[in-house]
Order: C-alpha cells, then structure tokens, then sequence
C-alpha cells in the first residue's frame, strides 16, 4: 500500500512584497528558456558572515563557488561547500517533470528544468523562479538568515487545479569552496534527526543539518558524479565534480501551500520559512529606508538600479572578530568581491564610503575603521587576510593611503569628533613610518617630499597581479595614483589635526612640497602624466593607464586646471568604456582586449586592457570636477548601473573586456565597483 504522501503547511503565503518596492530586475522565456543565455546570469545571496548561496538563473552549477549552503565556518572565512544543489522533480495532473538541470562531463545535458521556468525575478536580493507545470504554476525562493549559515529554499503552488507533488533531491558536499570533490569511496555518516538529518563528512567535521517542518524526508548516500562546470574549463581549471545524493524531500502541495526547506550549521536553525522570509524582507525594507531618512535628496529620484545597489552594498559587508579584544568582537569588515575573495585591506577603504556612508550606515563604517586600526603595523594596513586564517599580510603600499581617504569622508558625514580622537594619533604614526621609511623600500624621497615603493618580486600597488616571479606591471619608483593619495593624506591630516587641538604644520608643509615637486608628473610632449616616474631601469613611463585619474577625482588635486582637464580628456578618449575604464590604452604596447585563459593568461590580461568597473567612479567625480555639467556625468554612470541584469544579478561586476561588447568577466558581484558607482551617483545629484 503506498504511503500517504506528508502535506506542506495550510497557511497561505506571505503577500507579494519586494524589499525594493518594484521589481527590478525580471527575466521572462526569452532568457530563462536558452540554456546558453540564462546559465551566464548568476544570482547571489549572502549572510553576514562571509558565508553565501549562489547559482544560474538555469538551476545548473557552472563554477566551483556555486552552491545552496557555502557556509564561512570561521567568519568571515574558511568558507566550505556543504549543500551543492537540490534537483526538483514533480507529479502534477499524472505527469511527472524534471525542473533540475545539470550538465555532465559526458556533454550531455539532463534533465533540462530550464524549458520550465516561465519567469525570474529578484524580490529585494531574493531569486525567484516561476515554474510553469501544465496550468500549475510553482513558485522558488532562496535566501539566507542573516548571522547565521542557514539557507531557506521554499516553494509555493500559485495556482493550479489540482495538488503537485514534490520530490527534492539534495546533494551535499563538504570542501573548501576553492576546490572540486572527487569523491572515490568516501563515505559520510548521515543520522536522523528531528525534523530531518545530520550529516557529517568524516571524523572532526562539522555537522551540518537538513531539515523541514512539513516534509518528508528520506535519507541516501549515493554518489552522483561528473557533472561538468563549464566556468571552471573557461578558467582552465578542474572542470569535474561529484556530488552526494543525501537526502529526498517529499511534499504535496496545494494552491496557495508552501514548503520550506532549511540547511543549516545549526541544529536549532528556524524551520518556520514564512517567518524567516518576513524577517529578511524586513531587514531590507530597513536599509532602503535608512538610506532614504539619511539621504532623501538622493533617494527620492534614484532609479531602480540604484536602490538595487542599495541591497546589493550589504552584501559585501560582513562580521569579523577582533583577536583579543572582547569588547569589539562585533567587529566588521567587507568582502572585496564574490566568489572566491576574502577581505582586503585595499579594497576595504575604498569601498567603504560607497557601502556605508553613501546609504546612510555610518555606524557600520565607524566600526571597519576601528576594527582595521587594531591592525595598523609599521605604518601600513594588511593587504589581505589569509582566508583559511592566520596573520595578515602587510604587501600594499596604497591601503594605508585610502585609510586616510576613508575617515575624510566619515569624518565630513558625521562630524564625529570622538572616534577622529581615536584614529587620528594612529593616523599622524602613519605619516610618520611613511616618512621614515617601512616595509618593500615604501619611504618618502628626501629630494621631492613623493612616496617611493617597491622592490624586485612584489607587487605593492593595485594593478597587483602576480605569476610566479612574474609580476606583471610591477611599478617599482613613484606611481602616480600614491603619490596623489599621498598629497591628499598629508591635506587630510592637515585639516583634521586642528579638530582635536594638534598642530597642522608639519603635514601642511609636506603636503605644499610634494604638491610642487609633483609637476614632475607631467609629460608635456603627450599632454598627460606619468604612470609612475623614477622607476629603476626605466626613468619615467609614458605608459598610457587609468591611475592618473585620482590626480584629479581625489578632493585635492596637486595639478592645476589645464593639466586636470586635460586628464580627464585624454581618459575619455582612449580609456573610458560603457562599463569603466580600461587598465590600459588600446595601443600600448602589451595591450590585451580579452580577459580569458588559463591562470596565467588571466592574470596577464588583468592589467594590461581589462576594463575595470571601479574606476567609473573616480573617472565621473573627475568628469563633474572638471566639466561641473550633472547630466553628462551621470550619463557615463547608466550604463554600468543598468548593469545588474547580466551576470550578476541585481549587482555589478568586477571587470569587463576591453572589447566591445565587453562581456563581463571575473567576480560576478564587486564591492567597489557597486560602492564607486553609488558614491559616484550620489555627487552627480546632491
């Protein structure tokens, strides 16, 4: 006798509601139903963390970071792989449907869910799939609690005549996020549990939890392997992995019924999904409407892109805990890009005022600033923190730089005199292991008052990549973007000291002689500045590259007008693109217009033409400097902003090709690209 088949819960769905009021971002047949097209486009949800969800709008997994619970068991790092995937099958009216889609090293695509999906949208950051099934119509959503590793995945029958059932084939994994599984015989240990099934990997694992309150669930171990990840070939890396087939979930569902679904490093996690929606929905309408009480000039005319953005800068911002220092265990900082980037120092200070301060939380950028001044060393801010933990790596020459840069701008928010108290003795210490010289020969020229970095084998500034003992635009002397952020620390110290009752002079005549001796930036013959002057071996580069932006974007310039306008000029001509700017100018030598490859390919296009979205925003505040004309730099602002419905869904990309269409490439969501763009924005209205 069959068995009867466990009901979902009676209670009718939450209403319809969209954290950003509109749909922003909605995707109909035309994308979701060309398998091609809708694998390309990325979704992402996040907890807080460190630790994500994410996927293709198909359902297939295209890269090793995607998954349904990556879980930062160490926040905001040790990120590992726990729930890959949940593949749908359903019984509706006697036929059964396949809304899962996978595909398998063996090139075959199967099944193929993807003909179903009549719609996907994101409801705030919320994906949203409609599957239509005869004249059924089912809906999907994945999210994330925040705080804590757990992934809700509920489904709602909309409409229909009679009840679906459902079967939710879960496969699992446990491994490092940058890593692929070949499973050979390992065999986890799968327990019941109440409301569902503890699952741990091996001896000294963590365990984790699948459970639901109104399914049933059937526990398996079997080993599904060889699906294909077709990003991961195009990265030329692993491009196989397998999968356990943990468990099955069984519901019937009729109209207007729901069943959640919840993986979880908590044993106790909530079970109830419409309580646990609610709550996220919530915590998004709070921060747009913080950023609309705080900022309501610029609220009230943004476009829907923008207040996307808004929900999309909360994503970077994560949890880290201070060692010893209980008081601030709460600790935050910002993950510099997802998948695979943990939090960089760099990356931090300059995306911290567009995350923050531009929608309205200054609160939480007063806490990275503290919470990186507990790791000030020898004058320098770390580059980045190992994401398997352990010490901070101090290889930058310019996090230390846009330090300074970020508590102007916090500073000017908020006129919070008390935490400048706090930095600002830090902040003169900084000037002062600068001047007297630190790590990688980092040390003011005595002659000229400019900052000299660098040494053979590092790479200190943001054009940073590395292969081997291959640097690849190692920039060792003077480069042009330091010693303008220099200039503009040396300003800033001199306008903050006197807030706390210090004497200005000593940064005030330091700032006036570096901003004499900068004329010898200029290269008057092509009518634009250096990229880096006294480099060993080579003297001045002529090199055409973005980094003389910042000479006039940053809020003083050391160039008088002529010079910055025409920077600005010779930008747009050859280096601004729909989507940014490119890393360098189409006919320089070395040039590449394609981001592609294996990892030495990539890492040698990364500077050498990439088009890198962050750098739009400097390039508009430049523009509006310059130019004092609203609508045109806007206009330079749309497009990227518009770009939320490709790749990464409902937020914007790290870089682009320097060909035109410029395909979107690397991280598919960037915090300082969504933060410069938002900054940006945010000057061009107020």
């Amino acid at each position: 006798m069959a068995t009867r088949k466990p009901r979902a819960s009676s209670r009718r769905a939450p209403a319809k509601t969209s954290a950003a009021q509109n749909t922003v971002v909605e995707l109909g047949r035309e994308i979701c139903g060309v398998l091609d097209v809708s694998e390309q486009r990325e979704w992402l949800v996040t907890n807080g963390i460190g630790g994500f969800a994410s996927g293709t709008v198909s359902g297939n997994l295209t890269r090793r970071y995607h998954g349904l619970l990556v879980a930062a068991l160490k926040p905001p790092v040790d990120r590992m792989q726990l729930v890959a995937k949940l593949d749908e099958n359903v019984s509706y009216d006697a036929v059964d449907y396949a809304l899962g889609t996978n595909r398998w090293a063996s090139g075959a695509t199967e099944p193929q869910g993807y003909v179903h999906i009549e719609s996907f949208r994101l409801d705030g950051t919320t994906p949203v799939w409609r599957f239509a099934i005869g004249d059924a119509l089912l809906e999907k959503r994945v999210w994330m609690r925040h705080g804590e590793n757990t992934t809700y995945v509920q489904y709602t029958m909309l409409r229909g005549s009679q009840s679906i059932a459902l079967e939710l084939r879960t496969f699992i994994n446990y491994r490092d996020f940058h890593s692929n599984t070949h499973a050979v015989d390992w065999h986890m240990k799968i327990d019941a549990v109440p409301n569902g099934l503890q699952v741990t990997a091996f001896e000294g694992a963590i365990p984790f939890y699948l459970l639901s309150a109104n399914a049933k669930v059937d526990p398996r171990h079997e080993w599904s392997r060889d699906y294909f990840l077709p990003l991961e070939k195009y990265r030329g890396l692993d491009n196989r992995e397998d999968y356990l087939l943990a468990a099955i979930f069984r519901a019937t569902l009729q109209r207007n019924q729901s069943v959640t679904i919840v993986f979880s490093t908590n044993p106790s996690a909530t079970l109830d999904g419409d309580a646990a929606r609610a709550q996220n929905v919530k915590r998004e309408s709070d921060l747009l409407a913080q950023w609309s009480s705080v900022d309501a000039a610029a609220a009230s005319p943004a476009p829907g892109w923008v207040r996307q953005l808004i929900l999309a800068a909360d994503q970077f911002v994560v949890k880290r805990d201070i060692p010893d220092t209980p008081e601030d265990s709460d600790g935050k900082t910002i993950i510099a890009g997802y998948h695979w980037f943990g939090d960089w120092g760099r990356d931090t200070m300059i995306a911290l005022p567009g995350l923050t301060l531009a929608t309205g939380r200054a609160d939480v950028a007063k806490t990275i600033l503290l919470s990186f001044a507990r790791y000030i060393d020898g004058g320098m801010l770390p580059n980045n923190f190992p994401d398997a933990g352990g010490r901070p790596e101090y290889n930058t020459v310019d996090a230390a730089l846009w330090f300074f840069e970020a508590v102007r701008q916090y500073f000017a928010a908020t006129q919070d005199t008390d935490t400048l108290t706090r930095l600002l003795p830090m902040m003169a210490q900084m000037i002062d292991a600068h001047v007297a010289g630190t790590r990688y020969h980092i040390h003011v020229d005595q002659a000229d008052g400019l900052l000299y970095a660098g040494e053979s084998g590092v790479q200190l500034t943001w054009m940073d990549a590395k292969i081997g003992d291959w640097v690849v635009t190692p920039r060792i002397g003077k480069p042009v973007e330091i010693n303008a952020l220099w200039f503009n620390a040396l300003e800033t110290m001199a306008s903050l000291a006197p807030v706390v009752r210090q004497s200005a002079e000593s940064f005030a005549k330091l700032a006036e002689r570096v901003k004499q001796s900068f004329a010898k930036f200029w290269n008057n013959s092509a009518g634009y500045c250096y990229d880096v002057i006294d480099a060993p071996g080579i003297g001045n580069d002529t090199t055409l590259r973005p980094n003389q932006i910042f000479t006039v974007s940053l809020p003083q310039s050391p160039l008088p007008m002529d010079q910055q306008k025409a920077v600005v000029d010779i930008c747009a001509r050859r280096l601004v693109t729909s989507y940014g700017l490119r890393s360098l100018a189409q006919k320089e030598p070395g040039y590449q217009g394609h981001y592609g490859g294996n990892n030495r390919e990539r890492d040698g296009a990364y500077h050498q033409g990439t088009v890198w979205g962050w750098l739009l925003g400097p390039f508009v505040l430049a523009h509006l400097r310059v130019y004092a004309d609203r609508a045109a730099a806007m206009s330079f602002l749309e497009p990227l902003g518009k770009q939320i419905h490709s790749h990464g869904l409902g937020t914007l990309s790290e870089i682009f090709d320097g060909e035109a269409p410029f395909t979107p490439r690397g991280c598919i969501a960037q915090a300082w690209t969504v933060a410069e763009v938002l900054r940006a924005w945010r000057a061009t209205v107020s």
